[in-house]
């Protein structure tokens, strides 16, 4: 395994989910607005946003007002993660990401099977989130509807 993935579930001024992978010691964070979708035919946009300190991976509660990103956060997934193909010197994950790409297969409580994140080219921050045409992927249903609850706490 690469590392491990979250998606936390954040009730801020607007409602997103942050999707985090662990990627040289920290974890690289994306806002995904609308967040994410198991039918491949939906392409969600993910803005990045700074990097994150690997303790983030583990809160669960409220940010108290006044304070940055304000509101409750519940961690909605949980898991570890793999890049397709696996990571070599000269194809590291932050090379990928730098190149605007990255292929990869989630091992979590909620999601499975391979995703994407492309950038959009026109944009500095905004990427695309992609579920990969798996055994996984569903055209029906919505898993943020279906499973809306803490993989931690329940709520």
């Amino acid at each position: 395994m690469d590392g491990v993935y979250v998606i936390q579930k954040h009730a801020a001024r607007t409602l997103h989910y942050d999707f985090r992978l662990e990627v040289g010691g920290t974890l690289k964070s994306w806002a995904v607005p609308k967040g994410p979708s198991l039918n491949p035919a939906h392409k969600r946009l993910a803005v990045q946003v700074e990097d994150h300190d690997l303790r983030h991976a583990d809160f669960e509660g409220k940010i108290g007002a006044g304070r940055y990103g304000a509101g409750n956060v519940i961690i909605w997934d949980r898991g570890t993660y793999e890049a397709i193909p696996p990571p070599t010197d000269d194809l590291s994950i932050d090379v990928r990401l730098e190149h605007g790409v990255l292929e990869f297969r989630l091992y979590g409580e909620k999601l499975k099977g391979r995703w994407r994140l492309v950038k959009i080219k026109q944009k500095e921050r905004d990427w695309l989130l992609i579920k990969g045409n798996d055994e996984y992927a569903s055209r029906t249903g919505d898993i943020l509807r279906d499973r809306p609850e803490s993989v931690v706490s329940g709520r």
